[in-house]
């Protein structure tokens, strides 16, 4: 296989695409950018300073997948006939998930305007929420799905399209789970119909420990609080470790909570730094 942008002695040139035949192009890329979960909420309520955060950075992601030539020092100019940037809110994720979508009829591929759309998306949601949180962490951006060209048509297989990862102990029915962001696995083990807490590490906090989800029976934390949560997750992962590591707060189903905060079956508990002005 040889790099289609370096010429024979090996410098960088743009590749000629005059004779390539015109033919129908689409590209979707994905990203996600993770953010604490009062973030989301004024995200979600409308009420952070800047305004309409995603009308603002749909208009930014359309208008960077028209540019990309000017970003990008080696693609040509297009003339695309689609771009369309979308968002999901994942409140359990404690983020905001972005899809890209360009298309085009041409002789090249349009999936670097997806990808570049879909970072400047991620870029402007960053600048939007800045001033009521600075640690949001934009992650995932990759390309999703592609068709067309003469390297023909390509998907993704995804965390998901892999294979579950299972995971148990004699006795015990397994839980299965599946990577998360940067690659890190959930956990916990419970017996079937076990009372349980999920527990959800975000933002910095998700990458730093490189942990996103996990799920603990409550019959394995020694107190049914959050400090007893805490101790059997160190059990459970020395990674957990990292939550004695300079400030984390928690909240539980969305309030804040307090190390002798009771938990009980289903609970959602989320850990994550603090939330900085600005």
């Amino acid at each position: 296989m040889t790099l289609s942008h370096l010429n024979a002695r090996g410098e960088a040139s743009m590749v000629d695409v005059g004779d390539k035949a015109e033919t129908r192009r689409e590209a979707t890329a994905t990203g996600a950018i993770f953010m604490a979960p009062a973030t989301l909420s004024l995200l979600v309520d409308g009420r952070l300073p800047k305004g309409d955060v995603l009308a603002t950075a749909r208009i930014a992601g359309i208008q960077a997948a028209k540019r990309t030539h000017e970003l990008i020092p080696l693609c040509h100019q297009l003339a695309l006939s689609k771009v369309a940037v979308d968002f999901e809110i994942d409140g359990p994720a404690g983020c905001v998930r972005v899809s890209a979508t360009c298309r085009l009829t041409g002789r090249t591929g349009v999936e670097m305007e997806a990808l570049t759309a879909v970072s400047v998306a991620c870029l402007t949601l960053y600048d939007m929420c800045k001033a009521v949180d600075k640690d949001m962490t934009i992650a995932e951006v990759c390309l999703a799905a592609k068709t067309g060209g003469k390297s023909g048509d390509y998907r993704r297989q995804s965390w998901g399209d892999a294979g579950p990862i299972v995971t148990a102990s004699a006795g015990e029915t397994p839980i299965v789970t599946s990577p998360g962001v940067a690659g890190e696995l959930t956990l916990g083990l419970c017996s079937q119909g076990a009372p349980s807490v999920r527990v959800k590490c975000l933002a910095e906090l998700r990458e730093r420990l490189g942990i996103g989800e996990t799920t603990v029976a409550l019959d394995r934390l020694p107190s049914a609080d959050v400090a007893g949560l805490k101790t059997a997750l160190k059990a459970i992962d020395e990674r957990f470790q990292g939550l004695d590591q300079g400030r984390v707060l928690c909240a539980v189903n969305q309030v804040m909570a307090g190390d002798s905060t009771r938990l009980t079956s289903e609970d959602e508990v989320a850990f994550f730094p603090p939330v900085t002005g600005g």
